[in-house]
């Protein structure tokens, strides 16, 4: 099995992005094959992970896939690869709210770590503490049982001598320091609503900073004592998920036009596999760029990012947005999430989009975020009326009206109030629900078996 190890802190802004991409750039420059891996629903790291590494950028989330399939979606992902680097997310026990596993809370980066059964290396942002690092390690050491917190990267160190305090803290709870990040270096990576700037709307700058990263994790790290902890991992049985196990291929390689570019990033890599078992032939298309949709496109997959910004260009491309108007008129599968919604709706911010929606949408200053289990209210080319699916809410947006006369979902909060969202119309499923496919294979091949429901 590969050798592998989760990067983990006590809490959001640790640092965990900066060591776990920086470890895995730092590897793969001394000739490591490394996987990478990120706890959670995130889209955005794993885009710098894969800069880092050079291999696809996964995702880890029991909430969305369930737990029998993390180690499955693993051993898939680390295929080929010698060492994996696992970035958690949050703090290590801190999962779904009201969701507990013997590991901390369901779908936490401890919940992970020992699905995978991996040594955790936490990441500790040191500044204002000396000696207490010692009760916090200890607390977070001992919580769970079932979790192997096996080193420490201190960060933001602020010299010599709170370095010397910092290890001999280490020291009193028997945990090795596998290196110290001093406080004056930075890495420059840019932010906006929902976090960084997606890697490949960042540019060259993005490559620039991976690079930085790799850098100082060289400087400050000790790599071999990280791969001699990753290579302590124990091997755990079980076979590799397969795309082609999950899903019914239909003949005649339907063409199925993927949107990408700058502002369509939000995708997992899985789904791309799993669409291609189910026997489609997958075409990109760059909405910034492309006046046309591939030829012969009988689907489209709209997948999220970040439309808004970049509304001016995706609304003066008059051409694709009529195409993809047209190709809803037609009756074919649309398949929108989130900053697909946005893209398909009358205007976004004042400035026309698509239009196949009767929908305005705007930016809104409150975040909606939280997994959700849902039913699909309206059946469509993904799902029957009734199906159940657990997926996340990500956004900073708002569209009038919020759903159609026959909306895509309707889930209950924790509160017990109902909502309605998204829209079912046609071919199209549009909402602002991010599904991992890889927990829902069957709507990969309903989406892929309704384009031969239709002429060529």
């Amino acid at each position: 099995m590969v050798a592998r190890l989760v990067v983990a802190a006590p809490g959001s802004g640790s640092g965990k992005t900066t060591v776990a991409t920086g470890l895995m750039a730092a590897l793969r420059r001394r000739g490591h094959t490394v996987a990478p891996f990120k706890v959670g629903p995130d889209y955005i790291d794993p885009g710098y992970h894969s800069l880092a590494s050079g291999r696809p950028g996964r995702n880890l989330d029991p909430v969305l896939v369930g737990e029998h399939r993390v180690g499955p979606l693993f051993r898939h992902g680390a295929a080929g690869a010698d060492v994996a680097v696992v970035e958690g997310v949050m703090g290590l026990f801190d999962g779904r709210i009201g969701h507990q596993v013997a590991a901390g809370g369901f779908g936490s980066t401890a919940h992970v770590a020992e699905l995978i059964d991996a040594p955790v290396l936490l990441v500790v942002d040191t500044r204002g503490q000396s000696t207490s690092l010692a009760a916090l390690l200890h607390g977070f050491r001992s919580y769970r049982a079932g979790v192997r917190l096996a080193g420490v990267v201190l960060n933001q160190v602020g010299s010599d001598r709170h370095e010397q305090v910092l290890r001999e803290a280490c020291d009193d709870v028997g945990l090795p320091v596998l290196g110290a990040v001093r406080r004056a270096v930075d890495v420059d990576v840019p932010s906006r609503h929902l976090g960084l700037v997606p890697a490949i709307e960042h540019g060259a700058a993005a490559v620039n900073a991976v690079a930085a990263m790799a850098d100082l994790v060289t400087a400050s790290v000790d790599l071999d004592a990280v791969v001699s902890l990753a290579r302590s991992a124990s091997d755990f049985p079980g076979s590799a998920w397969s795309p082609a196990d999950e899903v019914t291929p239909v003949v005649g390689r339907p063409v199925i036009a993927v949107a990408g570019g700058p502002a369509f990033t939000f995708g997992y890599t899985e789904h791309v596999e799993l669409l291609r078992a189910a026997g489609a032939e997958i075409a990109v298309v760059d909405p910034l760029r492309d006046e046309h949709l591939p030829e012969g496109t009988r689907a489209l997959v709209l997948p999220g990012g970040f439309p808004e910004q970049h509304v001016e260009a995706l609304s003066a491309n008059a051409p694709l947005c009529a195409e993809v108007r047209a190709l809803a008129g037609s009756g074919a599968p649309i398949h929108a999430e989130c900053g697909g919604l946005l893209y398909l709706a009358s205007e976004l911010d004042g400035l026309p989009m698509c239009g196949v929606l009767p929908v305005t949408a705007e930016m809104t200053p409150r975040l909606m975020l939280g997994y959700r289990d849902a039913v699909a209210a309206t059946g469509s080319p993904l799902h029957a009326e009734g199906t159940r699916v657990t997926g996340h809410e990500f956004h900073r947006t708002r569209t009038t009206p919020i759903h159609g006369r026959a909306p895509a979902w309707i889930w209950r909060d924790h509160e017990g109030t109902v909502h309605r969202e998204g829209f079912a119309v046609g071919g199209v499923h549009a909402s602002y629900l991010h599904t991992h496919p890889a927990g829902n294979p069957a709507a990969v091949t309903a989406f892929v078996a309704a384009t031969s429901a239709r002429p060529a």
